[in-house]
């Protein structure tokens, strides 16, 4: 009897320790893509963080990498109108460039991460959010590497999203 019970909790604990959720495959199927476009890349690639809010305003960061070091970050931020022809047009507000010299001189603008760091605070941060209190999302878009990784918490209306979004990444 104190056999069959053991050999069950051992089968159990197994089973529970193998299963993933949907989110984790996706993530490590997703770093084996980037670790593959990276070594293609001789990790130099440009990448492009995207926010947005339902009310009307949103941003773009593009964030070049060469041979693993950060050479460049680009900034825009935008609203969004409709011309008197009802078209759906953006509004520059605020734009910049930094250098390599100049990294880190402007507070707006997505945080100077690499993908390798991208990557690790999706893991360690964004898609570890206690899943009783957040709804945990994670899409590979880019060719099979991130596209997001975010988290929001249960009941939130509005521009709620923790993490990142990506539009593009692209080898130099």
């Amino acid at each position: 009897m104190k056999r069959t019970f053991i050999l069950t909790l051992l089968i159990v604990s197994v089973l529970t320790a193998c299963k993933k959720d949907a989110n984790d495959s996706a993530y490590d199927k997703s770093y084996k893509v980037w670790q593959n476009f990276k070594a293609d890349s001789k990790n130099s690639y440009a990448y492009t963080v995207n926010t947005g809010s339902v009310f009307g305003y949103g941003s773009d960061t593009k964030i070049t990498v060469q041979n693993g070091v950060i050479i460049a970050r680009d900034f825009v931020s935008y609203t969004l109108a409709y011309t008197p022809n009802g078209v759906p047009g953006k509004t520059t507000k605020e734009q910049w460039h930094e250098d390599k010299a100049l990294l880190g001189q402007h507070a707006s603008g997505a945080a100077l991460l690499t993908l390798d760091q991208v990557y690790l605070k999706a893991k360690t941060e964004w898609l570890a959010a206690d899943k009783k209190k957040n709804t945990v999302y994670f899409e590979a878009r880019n060719n099979g590497m991130i596209s997001d990784a975010s988290y929001v918490p249960n009941g939130c209306q509005d521009d709620c999203s923790i993490g990142i979004s990506i539009s593009e990444i692209m080898a130099l």
